[in-house]
């Protein structure tokens, strides 16, 4: 299962995010830094509101949402890179994940210490990204001396990731990320054989109070970080208010429902957070949907129709003869799986068939 990795400074509720995320208190939430050691982990359903309908067209009450992990990880500082803090752990524990969540602070509080002293989400940002940058210039230096060695012997393989990184030291030299250097789809390809943190896609989380989120107006941090994220990481963010969520983490769905209606707010930034992290990892679902159970499957966006059969059992990829499909909107305007059958919304795909997000499918394979 992909894992997204929830960093950023200490005390900007990261862990409090973190058990809203899990509905848990799982992770201790305290007011001074390091607080979180080893990292928290746990796995979250990624909340689909397609789900239900599908339930009702196949008239069954088992519905069996996707899922992915999140990691809670410790707090960071500057000169992690040369091992400060708990440095040396943080960057080792982001390597094993998938993708970033940054959670950055975004509230005047007196009583919440800030580890450097005084609120400014963007230098938040930039010692969190500094630091990936040179660890990642550290790793880079050191696989390009030995690829040259390498090269010598006409490895191609080792010629081709010179040539790769030889962009790549100067680029991170200039204090630049390495998602934000601009390459060929081979050397894509190829970026990710470095193992470099700052490659790994990310999303920041605003972390807002209470007050920001129920008038709708934009906190000026936000503005200046949606600004800042977008032209500098090539990267999105998300607004929450980790205080409201952990609060809704202690209520049951209905009481969570009528706070947040109380508060007049439609949904959970939590949600959000969760549905935008699993599109960060590049993930999709498709459907199996019958009297058994509705479940939602994942998929990486590109797969092919054998492939996302496989998702279900190895058999059905190895075996794969055709994909029965229709897409989510066509069924559930149709209403039944006969009535979209009868308006030919049916198809039969082969294996070069690319599966598309809310695809409902059944497959047809032989053993």
């Amino acid at each position: 299962m992909l894992q997204v990795g929830i960093v950023g400074l200490p005390n900007v509720g990261k862990s409090t995010l973190f058990n809203a995320i899990m509905r848990s208190r799982n992770a201790e939430a305290a007011n001074y830094p390091f607080c979180t050691i080893e990292p928290n982990v746990g796995v979250v359903e990624v909340p689909d509101e397609r789900l239900e309908p599908l339930r009702q067209i196949a008239k069954t009450n088992v519905v069996i949402p996707a899922a992915i992990e999140f990691v809670d990880i410790a707090g960071l500082v500057a000169g992690a890179s040369q091992g400060e803090g708990l440095g040396n752990k943080f960057l080792d524990n982001i390597r094993k994940v998938d993708a970033i969540v940054q959670v950055v602070r975004c509230f005047d509080d007196d009583d919440v210490i800030h580890s450097m002293g005084a609120v400014d989400p963007l230098r938040d940002i930039e010692v969190i990204a500094t630091e990936l940058i040179l660890a990642d210039l550290q790793s880079a230096e050191a696989q390009l001396e030995r690829n040259k060695k390498r090269a010598k012997g006409n490895d191609k393989e080792a010629v081709a990731l010179v040539s790769l990184l030889e962009k790549v030291v100067p680029h991170l030299n200039e204090g630049k990320p390495a998602n934000m250097l601009e390459l060929t789809d081979e050397e894509k390809d190829l970026m990710k054989s470095l193992h470099l943190l700052s490659a790994k896609p990310v999303l920041f989380a605003c972390n807002v109070p209470e007050e920001d989120l129920v008038s709708g107006n934009e906190n000026t941090y936000v503005a200046q970080v949606k600004d800042y994220v977008k032209k500098h990481h090539d990267a999105g963010c998300c607004m929450l208010c980790a205080k409201i969520e952990a609060e809704l983490g202690e209520l049951s769905k209905e009481e969570a429902e009528e706070f947040l209606a109380d508060l007049g707010i439609k949904d959970s930034g939590v949600s959000s957070l969760i549905q935008a992290s699993y599109d960060l990892l590049g993930l999709a679902s498709y459907f199996t949907a019958g009297e058994q159970e509705v479940r939602a499957w994942t998929f990486r966006k590109g797969m092919k129709a054998p492939e996302c059969a496989g998702v279900i059992h190895t058999d059905f990829e190895k075996g794969f003869i055709k994909a029965e499909v229709v897409s989510y909107e066509d069924l559930t305007e149709a209403g039944s799986y006969q009535k979209a059958r009868e308006a030919g919304r049916y198809r039969l795909e082969g294996k070069e068939y690319l599966f598309k997000d809310g695809d409902v499918a059944l497959f047809r394979f032989n053993v």
